[in-house]
C-alpha cells in the first residue's frame, strides 16, 4: 500500500466514523419527555414508536454503510479498479466508449448491492411502522426507470466531460462546466412534464376551498405558476409532503394526497406559502449558482490532477485512462465534500427560517403554519430531540422546536408592531 493509497482509505475511514458518531449520539440524545408543545400531537405510544423508529433507522444505517465502506476497501486494494478497466478495454472500443463500458459496470455494481438494502429499507423497516405503501411491482418498476434515467443522464454528461477533457486539452474543465449547467438547466425545465410523471400521477387539484384560498395568495403574492397538482404518493407511502418544482410561468404547486385529507385549508395554504417564500427570497436562484461554482471548482480542480500518475496508482491501476480518473477524483475529496456538505445544510436551515418568516409575514397565519409542521413532524415520526452535532453535519431543516419557537417570536414581534399602530 502506498502513502496515496492509504490517505485516500483514512479520507473514507474518518468520513464514515464522523457521521457514525453522529448517529449514535442522536440515538443517546432521545429523550422520553414529550415536549408540551406537542401535547394532544403524541401520545406515549406514539411518541415512543417514533423514538423506536429512529434507532432502528438508524441502526440500519450505521450497519449498512460498514457494509458498503468494507466492499469499497476490499474492492480498492484488490485492484478492482484496474480489473473492471481492462475488461472494459478488452471489447476494443475507443476511448469515450471505453469509459462508458468502464462507468457502467461500476454504476450497475453498486445499483445491484443496493437493492437488498433498499428491498429491505421499503418492506421491512416502512412497513415495520406503518410507511410502506409500495407494492413489489411499483418497487422493480421504480428501480428499473431510475436506472434507465441515470443511465441515458449520465452517460451523456460522462461522455461530454471526458470527451472535452481527451480532446480540448486547454481550458476543458471551462467548456465542460458550460455543457454540464446547459444540460442541468434544460433538465430542470423539463423534469416535471417528462422524467416525474414516468414515478407518479400528477393531477391536477380539483376546484375547491383549498385551491380557492392557494390560487388567491399566490395571485396576491405575484407567483407565477403552471398549476396546483396533486400527486399519488399514497401507493409508495404514508408520509405527507409538499414541493414547487420547474422555473417561472412553468412552476407547479404538487400536493401528496397523504397530505390533502388530514390538513386544514389553512395549515395547508400555510405550508404552501412557505414553499412559495423560497422562491421569493431567492433561495432556489442561490442554492442553483451554489451548485453551478461548486461544479467549476470541482472540474477546475480534477483538471489539476487528471494526468497525476498517483492518482491512478493510489488505486492500483497499471495505466492512466481519463475515465477513470473522473470516477477515483471523488476519493480524493472526501473530506472537503463532507465541509462542503456542513456549509450547504447550514444554508439551507438558514433558508427555512427565511422561508417561514415570509409565510407568517405574508399569509398571517402562524398557528396555522406551527400546527401543519407538528402534523407533519408526527406524521412522519420525527426526532423531536437531535443532537446538535447530527444537526450541524446533516440537517437540511432546522429542528422542529426550534422552528416553531421562532415562528412564535416573528408572530409576537409581528403583533406588537402592528399593535403599536405603524404599517408595514
Amino acid at each position: 500500500m502506498n502513502v496515496y493509497t492509504f490517505l485516500i482509505l483514512s479520507f473514507i475511514i474518518f468520513v464514515y466514523l464522523v457521521e457514525t458518531a453522529a448517529d449514535i449520539l442522536n440515538i443517546k440524545n432521545l429523550s422520553k419527555n414529550i415536549p408540551s408543545e406537542f401535547d394532544g400531537y403524541y401520545d406515549k405510544e406514539k411518541y415512543a414508536k417514533s423514538q423506536e423508529y429512529l434507532k432502528t433507522i438508524t441502526k440500519f444505517s450505521i450497519v449498512s454503510s460498514a457494509l458498503f465502506l468494507t466492499v469499497q476497501i476490499i474492492f480498492i486494494l484488490s485492484g478492482g479498479f484496474n480489473y473492471v478497466n481492462i475488461k472494459a478495454v478488452s471489447f476494443g472500443f475507443g476511448p469515450i466508449l471505453t469509459g462508458l463500458i468502464f462507468a457502467g459496470i461500476l454504476f450497475f455494481a453498486i445499483e445491484i448491492l443496493r437493492i437488498p438494502f433498499s428491498a429491505y429499507d421499503v418492506f421491512i423497516i416502512e412497513e415495520k411502522f406503518g410507511f410502506n405503501k409500495m407494492s413489489v411491482k411499483t418497487f422493480i418498476a421504480d428501480l428499473l426507470k431510475s436506472w434507465i434515467i441515470n443511465v441515458v443522464i449520465g452517460a451523456v454528461l460522462f461522455a461530454a466531460v471526458l470527451w472535452l477533457f481527451t480532446n480540448v486539452h486547454k481550458y476543458a474543465w471551462m467548456y465542460a462546466f458550460i455543457a454540464i449547467a446547459a444540460f442541468e438547466l434544460f433538465i430542470t425545465f423539463i423534469a416535471p412534464v417528462t422524467i416525474m410523471p414516468l414515478f407518479n400521477k400528477y393531477t391536477p387539484l380539483e376546484d375547491g376551498e383549498l385551491k380557492n384560498s392557494v390560487e388567491i395568495y399566490a395571485k396576491k403574492e405575484n407567483f407565477k405558476m403552471k398549476g396546483i397538482f396533486k400527486m399519488d404518493e399514497s401507493k409508495r407511502s404514508t408520509k405527507p409532503n409538499a414541493f414547487l418544482a420547474g422555473f417561472g410561468k412553468f412552476r407547479r404547486i404538487v400536493l401528496f394526497d397523504t397530505l390533502i385529507d388530514k390538513y386544514t385549508v389553512d395549515e395547508l395554504t400555510s405550508v404552501l406559502a412557505h414553499e412559495m417564500g423560497h422562491f421569493k427570497r431567492g433561495h432556489v436562484l442561490k442554492s442553483t449558482i451554489f451548485s453551478f461554482v461548486l461544479t467549476l471548482i470541482t472540474l477546475f480542480a480534477f483538471s489539476l490532477f487528471i494526468n497525476k500518475k498517483w492518482l491512478y496508482e493510489a488505486f492500483l491501476m497499471n495505466t492512466q485512462p481519463i475515465y477513470a480518473g473522473i470516477i477515483l477524483f471523488p476519493f480524493l475529496c472526501k473530506p472537503v465534500s463532507l465541509i462542503i456538505s456542513v456549509i450547504s445544510s447550514y444554508f439551507s436551515r438558514k433558508n427555512e427560517y427565511e422561508a417561514d418568516a415570509y409565510a407568517i409575514k405574508t399569509y398571517k397565519k402562524p398557528q396555522d403554519m406551527i400546527n401543519a409542521l407538528k402534523k407533519l413532524s408526527v406524521d412522519s415520526l420525527s426526532n423531536l430531540y437531535p443532537h446538535k452535532l447530527k444537526v450541524f453535519l446533516e440537517y437540511s431543516h432546522p429542528p422542529i422546536l426550534e422552528r416553531i419557537e421562532a415562528i412564535k417570536k416573528i408572530s409576537f414581534y409581528q403583533e406588537k408592531f402592528h399593535g403599536s399602530g405603524n404599517n408595514t
